[in-house]
């Protein structure tokens, strides 16, 4: 059977749209503030929309993952701000009628803002790669790739961000045990 020459190439649209989750969660990540993250998200895409003539390869969430990163970085830069991060809502988070599920849904919660506290203490340049990695499921080449960096940089930098975000957490957890 011949193959057919007439192949349709893939659309923007089929090739960026279902990296748009983890484009927002990059951006979301090293802005810290979920609007930011939705304008640089919406830059990001439009610039990637008008580069798209110039895009050679099957996946684009590398791509896409780069200039989302380019984005954030110009609005931080262009702002010279970092963003207080999110405060974790009592109220937002309603407990269960049974106490016991109540307890452990409380500390659930308490657990996931210490650790969401603790990584949007991280330098950006930690934050960043623990979010390709650890959230997006990145391996070191394609953070490689988007970062512009080594991939023997960025798996230093992966491990002395772990140790960061330990070393947090650690301190996170032990004011709070102090403070009950």
């Amino acid at each position: 059977m011949e193959a057919s020459a007439s192949r349709v190439p893939p659309t923007f649209e089929h090739l960026m749209l279902p990296h748009l989750d983890a484009a927002y969660n990059l951006a979301r990540w090293l802005l810290r503030d979920a609007h930011d993250a939705e304008d640089a998200v919406q830059d990001a895409f439009l610039r990637a929309q008008r580069a798209f003539g110039r895009f050679r390869g099957d996946d684009g969430r590398a791509w896409l993952l780069t200039i989302v990163r380019h984005t954030c970085y110009s609005r931080l830069r262009q702002n010279r701000r970092e963003p207080a991060p999110e405060m974790f809502d009592d109220e937002t988070h309603g407990s269960a009628h049974d106490p016991a599920e109540a307890n452990a849904v409380a500390w659930r919660e308490v657990k996931s803002a210490l650790l969401q506290q603790a990584l949007e203490q991280l330098p950006a340049e930690f934050r960043e790669v623990i979010v390709l990695h650890e959230l997006e499921g990145l391996a070191y080449r394609e953070i490689a790739a988007i970062t512009a960096l080594p991939a023997g940089t960025v798996m230093s930098r992966l491990s002395r961000a772990r140790a960061k975000l330990q070393s947090e957490l650690k301190q996170l957890i032990e004011e709070e045990s102090h403070g009950l």
